[in-house]
């Protein structure tokens, strides 16, 4: 089976993807729900997601907001999160909202 992936040293493939130049993003987490300001472009599947501080997540549309009802994201990780694509929709921004408190969230499409 041919593929695209890199390959490790026995040839087989390494899942990983490569960060998308210029779509970086940073939301300030505060007490009230903020969200990322420009839009994931449309073919973004897949995006890593780093919280200095314990946040609660939420994806959605341009109106998204966050709550305690969210999920929970701790502080410290760094994981990928797929926004959608092909027949399951298309998420275009993720809302946050800090835990205790005020901090910075990192987002970075992938391609």
């Amino acid at each position: 089976m041919s593929t695209l992936l890199p390959l490790d040293s026995d040839n087989n493939p390494i899942p990983a993807m490569r960060l998308r130049v210029g779509r970086a993003h940073s939301i300030s987490a505060g007490a009230t729900s903020a969200r990322n300001t420009t839009a994931f472009q449309d073919d973004t599947q897949v995006v890593s997601v780093y919280a200095d501080v314990p946040v609660y997540i939420n994806f959605g549309g341009s109106t998204v907001t966050a709550t305690t009802s969210d999920h929970y994201f701790p502080a410290g990780v760094y994981y990928d999160i797929a926004i959608g694509g092909g027949r399951t929709g298309h998420y275009t921004h993720m809302a946050v909202l800090r835990v205790s408190a005020d901090g910075t969230v990192r987002i970075s499409e992938k391609e």
